[in-house]
């Protein structure tokens, strides 16, 4: 049960810490003419990213526990492989997090130089 909500408020706070850089971005290209649309979905995000870090360090004490609990049941061995299966994990789900955001963007970019390209071949 622990795993799986370390995925899901890692998955979170990636996923909202993805969006409100995307939301930073735009925002900045605005600069003073900034929509009071992204200024609130700003907030809004911002205050959703404080309540996922929340939640992590919940989810962190609860870890302390656990380990405490199997460390009673387990050889330091076991135990050694558990917490490091939980770091790997972790860092598994931020590599997969970093890549999905990487092909988005790719993609992005691609369909930004297609449409380029189509429209100059319309104007020739």
């Amino acid at each position: 049960m622990f795993i799986g909500d370390l995925e899901k408020v890692v998955s979170l706070l990636l996923c909202l810490s993805s969006r409100l850089a995307r939301v930073q971005n735009a925002m900045r290209k605005i600069n003073e003419n900034t929509d009071q649309s992204l200024n609130e979905r700003h907030n809004l995000l911002s205050r959703q990213r404080e309540d996922a870090k929340d939640l992590k360090e919940n989810l962190d004490r609860r870890e302390r526990v656990v380990s405490g609990i199997l460390s009673k049941y387990l050889t330091d061995k076991q135990l050694q492989d558990y917490k490091h299966f939980v770091q790997v994990k972790t860092s598994l789900l931020i590599e997969q997090k970093d890549l999905e955001e990487q092909i988005k963007f790719l993609e992005e970019q691609l369909e930004s130089l297609e449409k380029s390209i189509l429209h100059f071949k319309r104007s020739v």
